[in-house]
Order: C-alpha cells, then structure tokens, then sequence
C-alpha cells in the first residue's frame, strides 16, 4: 500500500515533520540510515553513563515561544521532561571573568557592572537584538508563512529590513569599543556559525534573544525527544524504519512518487522500494542530487549552486568519578576563550589555525543540573570546539586514532586549569571529530548546522520547504530558518504545514 508521506531521515527535522503529519491522519513511512533515530539529538552509553552527543542547551519554552505550541500539538511535555539551566554562560579570557544571566534586563545590569564606560553600546546591544526577535515574533504563531516573509514589509518590520545585509561582527564594531567586551557578547557563536565578521546579525539576534528568555536541557538526553517522537509516528499508523539508506528518488512524469532503499550496513542486500504521495527529505540537501535523475538532479542542483556550507565541530565526551561541583566548579557552560584573543577580528584567526594549543572552548558540565544521564555520584561533561572536516581529512587510521589522542589531551589540560583536580577523576574520554559527525549523520563536511549563516544566505537565498521537483520536500537544519536544535524543529514543522496546506 503506498504512503502518504515518506521522509528520508530521522534527524528533529524529519521526525517532527513526520509526527506532525501523523497526527494529522496522513500514514508516514520514516527511513533512517543510523541504527537509531534522531540525528545531533541522540545518546549513546559507556560505561555507567548516557553521554549526550550535540545538545548543551536548548532556548526558549517560553510562554510564547513556537516550540511550545509545536510540544503542545505533539504531546512532548506530557512524555519528556525539560531541566531549567542556571544561567545563560560564563565567559573567561583571563582577562575578564563574567556569568551572563539568561535574562535580559539582568544581563545588561551585570554588563554594565562590569563595563560601566560601555553603558550605551551594551544598552544598544540588547535593545536591538530584542527588536529584531519581536518583531519576527509579533505574528501569531500560526501565520508561520509570514514569518519568513517579513523583510518584505520595510515600514512593519523596520529592524529586520534595516539590517538584512549586517553581520554580528560590524554591528557590535560600531557600538563598542572594548574588545574584551565584544568577546563577551559572541562568546557562544559556536552554536551557530564559526565568524562573527560573517554570520548574519538577523539570524543571531533571533537565536540569542531566545536563550536570554531562558534555556533548558532534556532530562535523560536529547534522544528522550526523539524517541518520542519516533513514537508519536508509530502510535498512529506510522512505520520508522532504521538501519535503512534511501538510495534513490523515483521520479515518475516530473514527480517525485517513491524512494528505493536498502539495508545501510549489508552491501550485498536487496533493494525495496515504497512509494508516495509526497517524498520528505530530511537528509542534507547537497547529497539530494545524487539520488535524482539526470534532469530532476540538474534542476536541484542550478538551486543550490554557490551556496556555503557551515563549520564543523570537535567535542570530546567526558565521564567524570564524581560531581566536579566537589572541585569548585560552580557553571553549567564555560566559555574559554585563549588569551591570545585580544581582539574580535582575531577570533575567526584563532579558530582557523590547526594549532589546537590556541583554540577556546566550551566546557558543559551536566552534573551541575538533574540531567538523567548519570547516577548521583558521577557526573558527565564535554568539551567542544569549533572544527573543519579538513583538519581530519587525508589521515590513516593509525594518523586519526593518534591526533585524536593528541587533541583530546590539549583539552584535557586546558580543562585542568579551569577546573584544577578534574584530570585525576576521568573515568573515560572519548573524542568527536567532524568525520565523526559525517559518518553518522552524512551531512557534507560533518557539519551539524547545514548551510552557513551569512546575510546572504540565512536572510535572501535560504532554501524553502518545497523543492523545485513536485511532490519533494525538505525538512533539516539545511532548509528554513536554519540549524540548531530549534531551527531543525522549527523547519520539519514547517514543512509539514506547507504540505499540509497543499494538500488541503
């Protein structure tokens, strides 16, 4: 019997489009390569721990906050409990030792503390960034259409129209001098994009105004939520299939109608195909083509001609003997940034030279909340880093296994002058590079965040929910509004708005 909708992928995007549809009576067949589903927002166990593989904190659940109406429609907080973090971030340089609150009006008292001759600029910071979210907030909800149109209505929407074309980095130039300061400000642009001097002011000020409204983790881990979603799906008529590679799109008079898939470990196995109304994918766009005919892959590929990938990450999963609040650590997320960062512009220099010696980092240490992912008297942390696939490329195995090691032993160090005492009690390590990332989700260039943030990109050219095919939808990171665990909720649900609204 064919399907009304099959998705290829189990990443948020895909589950949420696929639980949302399901829910709406429409029978949905998920294929997902990975043995388990869920993409960046999974677990996996060593030892007596669940180590969390992407997710240090989640923004918003707010009052308003469209998260909670889509958790709401897909009964999340019924079955998945969300744990309030304490804080927005701690930032240290060496220099400057500060914890940023995830509010607003608190934050700019503890920045103004701290920077008194920055009043106005720390004043403007906020106040813009604000202004920016609200207005994409200011919409209903369910006119979710309009949100991504609204830097066409100049007079409505001045903000937004104002600074399409900005990045981060020349807007926080412009309004603060202290150099220290602006380090503070981006101190967690890892979660978006790699260079302040490049990234969309529009995309960050919408994201970063969503954790200042608070931020939370998922208690027992990130693959909580997935399976839960995977559930909705199954509980209402819905297949999830994993260990499963889509390998091609058929494509039947222009249309796409069905998929052909096989088992993704066994070489030698049969190939089954299903078919369709609608085909979803949630697998990156860039690998898309290949699974087209001629023409169909031509087409897709003259849309996204030119457009830039994002960064990759490094992370290094670390299971602790005991609680590091008993060595003094106080922070949910530090900051580190190396004290050769004198200045903003050097930030992206930093990042980009393979000395791993000079990379900042950020250090989450989950037992300082109730995550669910270890027993009370241990405790689970990660360290992670921005990072390209080309730092890890064109090495043997045996050339790998020991950079790993290399790098992980960097950072370790670099962990022990944070939190002195906290290499002794290391139970186990374990490192993540961006050919880690790849092997288990195949997102071109192991990135977790799809196409860059860059004005460009995140404000005119992001690719829409409907493919130039008929019947080919996209739903990940790779699509509208883009990456992180938000952007990748927001764009499965809508996608399957917009195909619902088709259909209806």
């Amino acid at each position: 019997m064919a399907q009304d909708v099959i998705i290829i992928g189990g990443g948020l995007g895909g589950l949420v489009a696929g639980a949302t549809l399901a829910k709406a009576g429409k029978r949905v067949m998920l294929i997902e390569q990975h043995s388990i589903v869920g993409g960046c927002a999974t677990t996996f166990k060593r030892k007596d721990f669940t180590v969390e593989v992407g997710l240090h904190e989640i923004d918003g659940l707010y009052e308003n906050d469209v998260k909670r109406k889509i958790f709401d429609e897909l009964d999340v907080f019924n079955e998945v409990e969300f744990v309030r973090v304490p804080e927005f971030y701690r930032f240290t340089n060496g220099r400057v030792d500060i914890v940023i609150p995830d509010n607003p009006e608190e934050a700019v008292k503890v920045l103004i503390e701290r920077f008194p001759e920055e009043t106005d600029g720390i004043k403007k910071f906020f106040h813009t960034i604000e202004n920016i979210y609200r207005e994409i907030d200011s919409l209903p909800s369910e006119n979710w259409k309009m949100k991504l149109m609204l830097p066409v209505f100049p007079l409505l929407y001045r903000n937004i129209f104002f600074n399409l074309k900005k990045t981060v980095g020349d807007f926080i130039d412009a309004i603060i001098n202290n150099e220290d300061l602006k380090l503070v400000l981006i101190a967690n642009i890892g979660y978006f994009h790699d260079d302040p001097h490049t990234m969309s002011l529009i995309f960050f000020a919408i994201a970063q105004f969503r954790f200042y409204q608070r931020a939370n983790y998922i208690k027992g881990g990130s693959q909580q939520l997935s399976n839960h979603l995977a559930n909705v799906i199954q509980s209402n008529g819905g297949e999830v299939l994993t260990g499963q590679l889509v390998i091609k799109i058929i494509i039947e008079n222009g249309k796409a109608t069905g998929v052909k898939y096989k088992r993704t470990f066994d070489k030698d196995t049969e190939e089954k195909v299903a078919y369709a109304n609608t085909i979803i994918a949630n697998a990156a766009i860039p690998n898309i083509p290949e699974m087209l005919p001629p023409r169909e892959k031509n087409i897709l590929q003259s849309k996204i001609k030119g457009l830039k990938t994002s960064c990759s990450l490094l992370s290094i999963y670390i299971g602790f003997k005991k609680p590091l609040k008993e060595l003094g650590n106080r922070h949910y997320s530090t900051f580190r940034f190396d004290e050769n960062v004198k200045k903003l512009r050097q930030f992206i220099e930093i990042i980009k030279n393979t000395d791993f010696n000079k990379r900042g980092f950020v250090f989450v240490d989950y037992g300082q909340i109730e995550s669910g992912l270890t027993g009370a008297n241990k405790s689970l942390g990660v360290i992670t880093t921005i990072d390209y696939l080309s730092n890890w490329e064109n090495l043997t195995n045996e050339e790998y296994r020991k950079k790993k090691e290399e790098v992980a032993q960097i950072f370790l160090n670099k962990l022990e002058r944070l939190v002195p005492g906290s290499k002794n009690e290391i139970e186990f390590y374990e490192v993540g590079t961006p050919k880690t990332i790849r092997r288990y989700t195949k997102n071109p260039e192991g990135t977790p965040y799809g196409y860059d943030q860059i004005p460009q990109q995140a404000n005119v050219k992001r690719i829409d929910h409907k493919s130039p095919i008929d019947n080919l939808y996209f739903a990940s990171a790779w699509t509208n509004p883009g990456g992180g665990f938000t952007g990748a909720i927001l764009a499965g649900y809508f996608c399957a708005k917009t195909i619902l609204d088709n259909i209806n």
